[in-house]
């Protein structure tokens, strides 16, 4: 298990670097996908390919993954990480830990059933299960600054600009 030393260790030259020459703080990540059979979408990952197709909700077979699966997937992973940083940081000792998103869709505004219920996500839960002997103020706080560190997470909560462009083959 890393210590809250070596965690600052490993940060220090980037915080360094950020400090010193802030546009190198800026770094794009980038997803491509391809669209596949079956009203699919194969998604190039560093880590293999992941096919996305629609939720059986929507008539999807159940077999490929949904896209709020993903999003709900990518949120416990931020959080998830985070959460192990800022418990190594305050030096706060979990013997377990585990989170879970459970999100809500009405999806009768995906399939334009009523113009009146929005497209996506109604709302997002995110669940926190702690097994550890730390106070329970020490363990908010570790929520809390989770919840303000996770980049998913205060994506989803404050928004982000999203633009679209076209182009041909």
């Amino acid at each position: 298990m890393m210590d809250a030393q070596t965690l600052r260790a490993q940060q220090a030259p980037f915080k360094q670097q950020y400090r010193e020459h802030p546009e190198t703080a800026l770094v794009t990540h980038s997803v491509e996908g391809q669209l596949g059979g079956d009203l699919t979408i194969d998604i190039k990952t560093k880590y293999g390919t992941i096919t996305a197709g629609p939720h059986p909700a929507t008539g999807g077979s159940g077999r490929d993954i949904c896209s709020g699966d993903i999003l709900l997937e990518a949120l416990v992973g931020c959080a998830g990480v985070t959460l192990n940083s800022v418990a190594t940081a305050m030096e706060i000792p979990l013997r377990s830990a585990r989170i879970k998103a459970e999100g809500d869709i009405d999806y009768r505004g995906t399939l334009g059933v009523s113009k009146d219920v929005p497209v996506g996500f109604k709302n997002i839960r995110l669940k926190f299960t702690f097994d550890t002997d730390a106070p329970q103020e020490k363990v908010e706080k570790l929520v809390s600054l989770t919840e303000r560190y996770c980049i998913v997470l205060q994506t989803l909560k404050n928004s982000v600009e999203v633009s679209s462009t076209v182009s041909r083959a």
